[in-house]
Protein backbone atom coordinates (compact mmCIF):
# COMPACT_ATOMS: atom_id res chain seq x y z
CA UNK A 1 0.00 0.00 0.00
CA UNK A 2 3.05 2.25 -0.25
CA UNK A 3 2.15 5.60 -1.77
CA UNK A 4 -1.61 5.13 -1.33
CA UNK A 5 -3.91 6.89 1.10
CA UNK A 6 -5.59 4.58 3.59
CA UNK A 7 -9.18 4.83 4.76
CA UNK A 8 -8.08 6.29 8.07
CA UNK A 9 -5.66 8.78 6.54
CA UNK A 10 -8.40 10.03 4.24
CA UNK A 11 -10.88 10.17 7.13
CA UNK A 12 -8.58 12.37 9.23
CA UNK A 13 -7.77 14.56 6.24
CA UNK A 14 -11.42 15.14 5.29
CA UNK A 15 -12.68 15.64 8.84
CA UNK A 16 -10.06 17.75 10.59
CA UNK A 17 -12.53 20.29 11.99
CA UNK A 18 -14.86 17.55 13.23
CA UNK A 19 -11.86 16.01 14.99
CA UNK A 20 -11.02 19.32 16.67
CA UNK A 21 -14.58 19.91 17.82
CA UNK A 22 -15.01 16.31 18.95
CA UNK A 23 -11.95 16.71 21.18
CA UNK A 24 -13.40 19.90 22.63
CA UNK A 25 -16.72 18.11 23.23
CA UNK A 26 -14.91 15.56 25.38
CA UNK A 27 -14.25 18.34 27.91
CA UNK A 28 -17.99 18.92 28.45
CA UNK A 29 -19.74 15.63 27.56
CA UNK A 30 -18.89 12.15 28.90
CA UNK A 31 -17.05 10.50 26.03
CA UNK A 32 -17.72 13.59 23.92
CA UNK A 33 -21.23 12.55 22.80
CA UNK A 34 -24.84 12.99 23.93
CA UNK A 35 -26.25 9.60 22.82
CA UNK A 36 -24.66 6.14 22.88
CA UNK A 37 -25.41 5.60 19.19
CA UNK A 38 -23.40 8.72 18.32
CA UNK A 39 -20.21 7.18 19.62
CA UNK A 40 -17.89 6.64 16.67
CA UNK A 41 -14.28 5.56 16.31
CA UNK A 42 -12.01 7.54 16.35
CA UNK A 43 -14.48 10.46 16.45
CA UNK A 44 -17.84 11.27 14.94
CA UNK A 45 -18.60 13.88 12.32
CA UNK A 46 -20.04 17.15 13.64
CA UNK A 47 -23.10 18.01 11.57
CA UNK A 48 -23.76 21.64 10.68
CA UNK A 49 -27.07 21.49 8.78
CA UNK A 50 -29.44 19.10 7.05
CA UNK A 51 -32.22 19.28 4.50
CA UNK A 52 -34.13 16.57 2.64
CA UNK A 53 -32.04 13.38 2.41
CA UNK A 54 -28.70 15.17 2.89
CA UNK A 55 -26.59 16.78 5.58
CA UNK A 56 -23.31 18.70 5.76
CA UNK A 57 -20.61 18.63 8.42
CA UNK A 58 -18.45 21.45 9.78
CA UNK A 59 -15.71 20.55 7.29
CA UNK A 60 -18.11 21.16 4.40
CA UNK A 61 -18.49 17.47 3.49
CA UNK A 62 -21.89 16.49 2.09
CA UNK A 63 -23.57 13.17 2.96
CA UNK A 64 -26.56 11.18 1.83
CA UNK A 65 -28.06 10.50 5.22
CA UNK A 66 -29.53 7.19 6.34
CA UNK A 67 -29.51 7.92 10.07
CA UNK A 68 -32.61 10.06 9.48
CA UNK A 69 -32.80 11.35 13.03
CA UNK A 70 -32.30 7.86 14.46
CA UNK A 71 -35.33 6.79 12.43
CA UNK A 72 -37.55 9.75 13.32
CA UNK A 73 -37.61 11.39 9.89
CA UNK A 74 -39.83 9.61 7.39
CA UNK A 75 -40.05 12.89 5.44
CA UNK A 76 -36.35 13.72 5.63
CA UNK A 77 -34.75 16.76 7.21
CA UNK A 78 -36.52 20.12 7.48
CA UNK A 79 -39.48 19.15 5.35
CA UNK A 80 -41.58 22.21 4.43
CA UNK A 81 -44.59 20.67 6.22
CA UNK A 82 -42.74 20.59 9.52
CA UNK A 83 -40.90 23.88 9.05
CA UNK A 84 -44.18 25.70 8.45
CA UNK A 85 -46.08 24.00 11.26
CA UNK A 86 -43.38 24.48 13.89
CA UNK A 87 -42.51 28.04 12.82
CA UNK A 88 -46.12 29.14 13.10
CA UNK A 89 -46.50 27.48 16.50
CA UNK A 90 -43.34 29.07 17.93
CA UNK A 91 -44.97 32.46 17.40
CA UNK A 92 -48.15 31.28 19.16
CA UNK A 93 -46.43 29.65 22.14
CA UNK A 94 -43.96 26.89 22.96
CA UNK A 95 -45.52 25.83 26.28
CA UNK A 96 -49.11 26.68 27.18
CA UNK A 97 -48.99 25.42 30.74
CA UNK A 98 -52.36 23.85 30.10
CA UNK A 99 -54.35 21.74 27.68
CA UNK A 100 -54.66 22.74 24.04
CA UNK A 101 -56.58 21.63 20.99
CA UNK A 102 -53.25 20.65 19.43
CA UNK A 103 -52.81 17.62 21.64
CA UNK A 104 -56.30 16.32 20.85
CA UNK A 105 -55.73 16.58 17.09
CA UNK A 106 -52.36 14.85 17.49
CA UNK A 107 -53.90 11.97 19.44
CA UNK A 108 -56.69 11.58 16.91
CA UNK A 109 -54.11 11.40 14.10
CA UNK A 110 -52.48 8.48 15.94
CA UNK A 111 -55.84 6.77 16.51
CA UNK A 112 -56.65 6.94 12.80
CA UNK A 113 -53.51 4.95 12.00
CA UNK A 114 -52.70 2.60 14.90
CA UNK A 115 -55.31 -0.21 15.18
CA UNK A 116 -54.96 -0.71 18.95
CA UNK A 117 -55.04 2.97 19.98
CA UNK A 118 -58.31 3.17 21.89
CA UNK A 119 -56.77 5.88 24.08
CA UNK A 120 -53.50 7.85 24.05
CA UNK A 121 -51.18 9.35 26.66
CA UNK A 122 -48.22 11.48 25.58
CA UNK A 123 -44.69 11.40 26.99
CA UNK A 124 -41.48 13.21 26.09
CA UNK A 125 -39.59 10.20 24.71
CA UNK A 126 -39.71 6.52 23.83
CA UNK A 127 -37.92 5.63 27.06
CA UNK A 128 -40.63 7.38 29.07
CA UNK A 129 -43.26 5.56 27.02
CA UNK A 130 -41.91 2.11 27.86
CA UNK A 131 -41.59 3.11 31.52
CA UNK A 132 -45.26 4.10 31.56
CA UNK A 133 -46.43 1.01 29.67
CA UNK A 134 -44.77 -1.30 32.18
CA UNK A 135 -46.17 0.66 35.12
CA UNK A 136 -49.68 0.48 33.68
CA UNK A 137 -49.28 -3.28 33.17
CA UNK A 138 -48.11 -3.81 36.73
CA UNK A 139 -50.96 -1.74 38.13
CA UNK A 140 -53.56 -3.57 36.04
CA UNK A 141 -52.37 -7.10 36.79
CA UNK A 142 -51.04 -6.74 40.32
CA UNK A 143 -47.90 -8.54 39.16
CA UNK A 144 -44.35 -7.20 39.28
CA UNK A 145 -42.35 -9.34 36.88
CA UNK A 146 -41.58 -8.41 33.25
CA UNK A 147 -40.69 -10.80 30.44
CA UNK A 148 -38.62 -9.39 27.60
CA UNK A 149 -36.74 -10.79 24.63
CA UNK A 150 -32.96 -10.84 24.36
CA UNK A 151 -31.44 -7.80 22.65
CA UNK A 152 -34.78 -6.12 22.02
CA UNK A 153 -34.31 -2.47 22.94
CA UNK A 154 -36.85 -0.49 24.95
CA UNK A 155 -34.91 2.51 26.18
CA UNK A 156 -32.75 2.79 29.24
CA UNK A 157 -35.17 3.06 32.18
CA UNK A 158 -34.76 0.54 34.98
CA UNK A 159 -38.15 -1.09 34.39
CA UNK A 160 -37.13 -2.58 31.04
CA UNK A 161 -33.38 -2.36 30.82
CA UNK A 162 -31.30 -5.52 30.54
CA UNK A 163 -27.73 -6.03 29.43
CA UNK A 164 -27.28 -7.16 25.86
CA UNK A 165 -26.64 -5.93 22.35
CA UNK A 166 -28.55 -3.42 20.26
CA UNK A 167 -27.98 -1.56 17.00
CA UNK A 168 -25.99 0.96 19.05
CA UNK A 169 -23.64 -1.82 20.21
CA UNK A 170 -23.25 -3.69 23.48
CA UNK A 171 -25.04 -2.29 26.53
CA UNK A 172 -24.41 -2.96 30.21
CA UNK A 173 -26.74 -2.77 33.21
CA UNK A 174 -24.22 -1.07 35.50
CA UNK A 175 -26.01 1.24 37.93
CA UNK A 176 -29.29 -0.64 37.69
CA UNK A 177 -30.37 -1.97 41.09
CA UNK A 178 -30.08 -5.73 41.35
CA UNK A 179 -33.64 -5.82 42.67
CA UNK A 180 -34.85 -4.37 39.37
CA UNK A 181 -32.83 -6.85 37.34
CA UNK A 182 -34.38 -9.66 39.37
CA UNK A 183 -37.82 -8.59 38.15
CA UNK A 184 -36.88 -8.99 34.48
CA UNK A 185 -36.70 -12.37 32.75
CA UNK A 186 -34.95 -12.46 29.37
CA UNK A 187 -35.65 -15.11 26.73
CA UNK A 188 -34.30 -15.60 23.23
CA UNK A 189 -36.81 -14.39 20.68
CA UNK A 190 -37.03 -17.86 19.14
CA UNK A 191 -37.64 -19.66 22.47
CA UNK A 192 -41.43 -19.77 22.30
CA UNK A 193 -41.62 -22.96 24.37
CA UNK A 194 -39.51 -21.43 27.14
CA UNK A 195 -41.64 -18.29 27.11
CA UNK A 196 -44.77 -20.42 27.28
CA UNK A 197 -43.49 -22.24 30.35
CA UNK A 198 -42.57 -18.99 32.07
CA UNK A 199 -45.93 -17.35 31.36
CA UNK A 200 -47.72 -20.40 32.73
CA UNK A 201 -46.47 -19.37 36.18
CA UNK A 202 -48.87 -16.41 35.95
CA UNK A 203 -46.38 -14.09 37.64
CA UNK A 204 -45.63 -11.77 34.70
CA UNK A 205 -47.37 -8.43 34.32
CA UNK A 206 -46.30 -8.01 30.72
CA UNK A 207 -44.26 -9.30 27.84
CA UNK A 208 -42.59 -6.45 25.93
CA UNK A 209 -41.09 -6.90 22.47
CA UNK A 210 -40.16 -5.29 19.19
CA UNK A 211 -42.63 -6.99 16.82
CA UNK A 212 -40.17 -7.16 13.89
CA UNK A 213 -37.22 -8.56 15.88
CA UNK A 214 -34.53 -6.89 17.90
CA UNK A 215 -33.21 -3.45 17.01
CA UNK A 216 -35.87 -2.71 14.36
CA UNK A 217 -35.40 -6.12 12.78
CA UNK A 218 -31.60 -6.29 12.78
CA UNK A 219 -32.21 -9.91 13.75
CA UNK A 220 -35.58 -10.63 12.08
CA UNK A 221 -38.37 -12.22 14.07
CA UNK A 222 -40.24 -15.03 12.34
CA UNK A 223 -43.63 -13.52 11.43
CA UNK A 224 -45.68 -16.17 13.23
CA UNK A 225 -44.04 -15.50 16.61
CA UNK A 226 -45.95 -12.31 17.58
CA UNK A 227 -49.27 -14.11 17.11
CA UNK A 228 -48.04 -17.08 19.16
CA UNK A 229 -47.00 -14.71 21.94
CA UNK A 230 -50.33 -12.87 21.69
CA UNK A 231 -52.14 -16.17 22.23
CA UNK A 232 -49.89 -17.12 25.15
CA UNK A 233 -50.19 -13.80 26.95
CA UNK A 234 -53.98 -13.79 26.66
CA UNK A 235 -54.13 -17.35 27.99
CA UNK A 236 -52.12 -16.49 31.10
CA UNK A 237 -53.40 -13.01 31.94
CA UNK A 238 -50.17 -11.27 30.88
CA UNK A 239 -50.34 -8.03 28.91
CA UNK A 240 -48.57 -7.77 25.55
CA UNK A 241 -46.63 -4.57 24.87
CA UNK A 242 -45.36 -3.78 21.39
CA UNK A 243 -42.45 -1.37 21.26
CA UNK A 244 -43.09 0.45 17.99
CA UNK A 245 -40.86 3.43 18.68
CA UNK A 246 -39.01 2.71 15.41
CA UNK A 247 -41.54 0.63 13.48
CA UNK A 248 -44.56 2.79 14.26
CA UNK A 249 -45.67 4.47 11.00
CA UNK A 250 -42.62 2.96 9.25
CA UNK A 251 -43.23 -0.80 9.04
CA UNK A 252 -46.57 0.36 7.64
CA UNK A 253 -48.76 3.41 8.14
CA UNK A 254 -50.34 1.53 11.07
CA UNK A 255 -47.08 0.14 12.35
CA UNK A 256 -45.92 -3.48 12.48
CA UNK A 257 -49.12 -4.45 14.29
CA UNK A 258 -51.27 -3.48 11.31
CA UNK A 259 -48.98 -5.30 8.91
CA UNK A 260 -48.91 -8.58 10.85
CA UNK A 261 -52.48 -8.35 12.10
CA UNK A 262 -51.68 -8.72 15.80
CA UNK A 263 -53.26 -6.35 18.31
CA UNK A 264 -51.24 -5.75 21.50
CA UNK A 265 -52.68 -4.44 24.75
CA UNK A 266 -50.31 -1.47 24.82
CA UNK A 267 -48.00 0.12 22.24
CA UNK A 268 -45.14 2.54 22.77
CA UNK A 269 -44.48 5.19 20.12
CA UNK A 270 -42.00 8.00 19.50
CA UNK A 271 -39.74 9.21 16.63
CA UNK A 272 -42.05 9.53 13.58
CA UNK A 273 -45.01 9.91 15.98
CA UNK A 274 -43.71 13.37 16.94
CA UNK A 275 -42.61 14.37 13.46
CA UNK A 276 -38.95 14.14 14.41
CA UNK A 277 -39.31 16.37 17.48
CA UNK A 278 -39.02 15.13 21.08
CA UNK A 279 -42.14 13.21 22.00
CA UNK A 280 -43.59 9.80 22.63
CA UNK A 281 -46.84 8.10 23.54
CA UNK A 282 -48.43 5.03 25.06
CA UNK A 283 -51.55 3.89 23.24
CA UNK A 284 -53.80 0.90 23.71
CA UNK A 285 -56.76 -0.48 25.56
CA UNK A 286 -58.96 2.22 27.10
CA UNK A 287 -59.28 0.41 30.44
CA UNK A 288 -55.50 0.28 30.82
CA UNK A 289 -54.89 3.92 29.88
CA UNK A 290 -57.82 5.04 32.06
CA UNK A 291 -55.83 3.99 35.11
CA UNK A 292 -54.22 7.42 34.71
CA UNK A 293 -57.60 9.16 34.91
CA UNK A 294 -58.41 11.03 38.12
CA UNK A 295 -61.68 9.11 38.10
CA UNK A 296 -59.67 5.96 38.88
CA UNK A 297 -59.56 6.94 42.53
CA UNK A 298 -57.23 5.04 44.83
CA UNK A 299 -56.06 2.78 42.02
CA UNK A 300 -54.85 5.69 39.94
CA UNK A 301 -51.44 5.63 38.19
CA UNK A 302 -49.88 9.09 38.41
CA UNK A 303 -48.25 10.64 35.37
CA UNK A 304 -46.87 14.20 35.44
CA UNK A 305 -44.39 15.49 32.85
CA UNK A 306 -43.55 19.10 32.04
CA UNK A 307 -43.24 18.52 28.30
CA UNK A 308 -46.03 15.98 27.75
CA UNK A 309 -47.79 16.90 24.47
CA UNK A 310 -45.57 19.94 23.97
CA UNK A 311 -47.17 22.24 21.37
CA UNK A 312 -44.21 22.09 18.98
CA UNK A 313 -44.14 18.29 19.06
CA UNK A 314 -47.93 18.22 18.75
CA UNK A 315 -48.08 20.28 15.56
CA UNK A 316 -45.14 18.44 14.01
CA UNK A 317 -46.59 15.06 14.93
CA UNK A 318 -50.10 15.87 13.72
CA UNK A 319 -48.84 17.30 10.43
CA UNK A 320 -46.57 14.30 9.83
CA UNK A 321 -49.22 11.71 10.60
CA UNK A 322 -51.78 13.53 8.48
CA UNK A 323 -49.36 13.25 5.56
CA UNK A 324 -48.76 9.56 6.36
CA UNK A 325 -52.50 8.95 6.14
CA UNK A 326 -53.15 11.04 3.04
CA UNK A 327 -50.03 10.73 0.87
CA UNK A 328 -48.65 7.19 1.37
CA UNK A 329 -45.00 8.18 1.91
CA UNK A 330 -44.35 4.61 3.03
CA UNK A 331 -44.77 3.29 -0.50
CA UNK A 332 -42.08 5.66 -1.79
CA UNK A 333 -39.68 5.00 1.09
CA UNK A 334 -40.21 1.24 0.81
CA UNK A 335 -39.46 1.25 -2.92
CA UNK A 336 -36.27 3.28 -2.38
CA UNK A 337 -35.21 0.83 0.34
CA UNK A 338 -35.81 -2.10 -2.00
CA UNK A 339 -33.80 -0.35 -4.72
CA UNK A 340 -30.97 0.20 -2.24
CA UNK A 341 -31.02 -3.41 -1.03
CA UNK A 342 -30.94 -4.86 -4.54
CA UNK A 343 -28.14 -2.52 -5.59
CA UNK A 344 -25.99 -3.23 -2.54
CA UNK A 345 -26.34 -6.98 -3.00
CA UNK A 346 -25.18 -6.56 -6.61
CA UNK A 347 -22.25 -4.46 -5.39
CA UNK A 348 -21.24 -7.22 -2.96
CA UNK A 349 -21.32 -9.78 -5.77
CA UNK A 350 -19.25 -7.55 -8.05
CA UNK A 351 -16.71 -6.92 -5.28
CA UNK A 352 -16.63 -10.66 -4.46
CA UNK A 353 -17.19 -9.88 -0.79
CA UNK A 354 -19.11 -11.97 1.75
CA UNK A 355 -22.26 -10.49 3.22
CA UNK A 356 -25.84 -9.65 2.38
CA UNK A 357 -28.38 -6.87 2.52
CA UNK A 358 -32.13 -7.04 2.98
CA UNK A 359 -34.95 -4.53 3.40
CA UNK A 360 -37.99 -4.60 5.65
CA UNK A 361 -40.30 -1.77 4.54
CA UNK A 362 -38.00 1.30 4.64
CA UNK A 363 -35.50 -0.33 7.02
CA UNK A 364 -32.36 -1.76 5.38
CA UNK A 365 -29.99 -4.13 7.17
CA UNK A 366 -26.40 -4.92 6.18
CA UNK A 367 -24.23 -7.91 7.04
CA UNK A 368 -20.62 -7.58 5.94
CA UNK A 369 -17.73 -9.98 6.27
CA UNK A 370 -19.88 -13.05 6.96
CA UNK A 371 -20.72 -15.73 4.40
CA UNK A 372 -24.50 -15.43 4.31
CA UNK A 373 -27.00 -16.38 1.64
CA UNK A 374 -28.30 -13.27 -0.11
CA UNK A 375 -32.04 -12.75 -0.65
CA UNK A 376 -33.21 -14.39 -3.85
CA UNK A 377 -35.02 -11.22 -4.88
CA UNK A 378 -32.27 -8.99 -3.50
CA UNK A 379 -34.62 -7.58 -0.87
CA UNK A 380 -36.54 -10.07 1.27
CA UNK A 381 -35.11 -12.01 4.21
CA UNK A 382 -35.66 -15.63 3.21
CA UNK A 383 -36.89 -17.74 6.11
CA UNK A 384 -36.67 -20.86 3.97
CA UNK A 385 -32.92 -20.30 3.65
CA UNK A 386 -32.14 -19.15 7.15
CA UNK A 387 -34.84 -20.44 9.47
CA UNK A 388 -35.84 -18.80 12.72
CA UNK A 389 -32.84 -19.50 14.94
CA UNK A 390 -29.88 -17.82 13.32
CA UNK A 391 -26.31 -18.65 14.17
CA UNK A 392 -25.01 -15.48 12.55
CA UNK A 393 -25.14 -12.03 14.10
CA UNK A 394 -25.84 -9.16 11.73
CA UNK A 395 -23.83 -6.84 13.96
CA UNK A 396 -20.61 -6.96 11.94
CA UNK A 397 -17.48 -7.22 14.09
CA UNK A 398 -15.87 -3.87 14.86
CA UNK A 399 -12.70 -4.83 12.96
CA UNK A 400 -14.78 -4.49 9.80
CA UNK A 401 -17.65 -2.20 10.82
CA UNK A 402 -15.64 0.80 11.98
CA UNK A 403 -13.33 1.05 8.95
CA UNK A 404 -16.27 0.33 6.64
CA UNK A 405 -18.32 3.17 8.07
CA UNK A 406 -15.30 5.50 7.95
CA UNK A 407 -14.80 4.56 4.31
CA UNK A 408 -18.47 5.29 3.60
CA UNK A 409 -18.21 8.69 5.26
CA UNK A 410 -15.20 9.39 3.06
CA UNK A 411 -17.48 8.59 0.11
CA UNK A 412 -20.34 10.74 1.38
CA UNK A 413 -22.78 8.29 3.02
CA UNK A 414 -23.78 8.09 6.71
CA UNK A 415 -25.41 4.91 8.07
CA UNK A 416 -27.42 4.13 11.18
CA UNK A 417 -25.08 1.54 12.64
CA UNK A 418 -24.94 -1.21 10.02
CA UNK A 419 -28.27 -0.26 8.56
CA UNK A 420 -30.12 2.43 6.66
CA UNK A 421 -33.39 4.16 7.48
CA UNK A 422 -34.80 5.41 4.21
CA UNK A 423 -37.13 8.39 3.82
CA UNK A 424 -39.71 9.25 1.18
CA UNK A 425 -37.51 12.14 -0.01
CA UNK A 426 -34.59 9.93 -0.99
CA UNK A 427 -34.63 9.93 -4.79
CA UNK A 428 -33.65 7.21 -7.24
CA UNK A 429 -30.55 9.30 -7.99
CA UNK A 430 -29.69 9.36 -4.26
CA UNK A 431 -29.94 5.58 -4.13
CA UNK A 432 -27.78 5.16 -7.25
CA UNK A 433 -25.17 7.50 -5.77
CA UNK A 434 -25.26 5.54 -2.50
CA UNK A 435 -24.63 2.25 -4.29
CA UNK A 436 -21.68 3.81 -6.08
CA UNK A 437 -20.32 5.03 -2.74
CA UNK A 438 -20.64 1.54 -1.28
CA UNK A 439 -18.68 0.13 -4.21
CA UNK A 440 -15.97 2.68 -3.53
CA UNK A 441 -15.92 1.76 0.16
CA UNK A 442 -15.70 -1.96 -0.72
CA UNK A 443 -12.68 -1.21 -2.92
CA UNK A 444 -11.07 0.72 -0.07
CA UNK A 445 -11.58 -2.21 2.32
CA UNK A 446 -9.90 -4.53 -0.15
CA UNK A 447 -7.04 -2.10 -0.77
CA UNK A 448 -6.40 -1.77 2.96
CA UNK A 449 -6.61 -5.57 3.34
CA UNK A 450 -9.51 -5.32 5.80
CA UNK A 451 -11.70 -7.61 3.69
Amino acid sequence: MSGTTTIDQQFFSQHAESARRAEEARTVFPGGVTHDARHFEPFGIVVDRAIGPRKWDVDGNEYIDYVMGHGALLFGHSHPYMVEAVTQQVARGTHMGGSSDLERRWAQAIQRLIPSAEKVRFTSSGTEATMMAVRLARAATGRDRLLRLANHFHGWNDSVFAAGRTSAGAVAANGQPEAMQDLISVFEQTDVSGIAAALASKEYAALIMEPTGYSWGTCPLEPSVPQELRDLTERHGTLLIFDEVVTGFRASAGGAQERIGVRPDLTTLAKIAAGGLPGGAVVGRADLLDQISFEAGGGRVAHPGTFNANPLSAVAGERTLRAVAEEDPNAVANERAAQLSRGLNRALVEAELPGCVWADASMVHIILGQDVERPGDGVTWDWGQHGGARSILPMTVSEVAWPFRRALLNHGVDLMGMGALVSCVHTEADIDATIESFSGAFSDLRRDEIL
